[in-house]
C-alpha cells in the first residue's frame, strides 16, 4: 500500500525533517481550504489526505519523543 511506504518513510527521518514536513502540511492544508471556499478547488478528497498525513506525522513524531524518555 502506499501509505505503509509513506509511514516507513516517515519513520526514517529525524524530529527535524519530521517538523519541516508537518510545517509544509499545513500550509497546504490552509492553501487548500482557502481554494474550497473560493471554489478554485477541483479535488476535495485533498483535504481529507493531508489531513491524515498531518496526523501520520505528529504521530510519529509522539512516538519518537517518547521512545527518547
Amino acid at each position: 500500500m502506499k501509505t505503509s511506504k509513506y509511514v516507513e518513510d516517515l519513520k526514517t527521518k529525524t524530529a527535524t525533517e519530521l517538523n519541516e514536513l508537518l510545517v509544509a502540511a499545513k500550509k497546504e492544508l490552509f492553501n487548500l481550504r482557502f481554494q474550497n471556499a473560493t471554489n478554485q478547488l477541483d479535488n476535495t478528497g485533498r483535504i481529507k489526505e493531508v489531513r491524515k498525513n498531518i496526523a501520520r506525522i505528529q504521530t510519529i513524531i509522539t512516538e519518537k519523543a517518547n521512545a527518547a524518555e
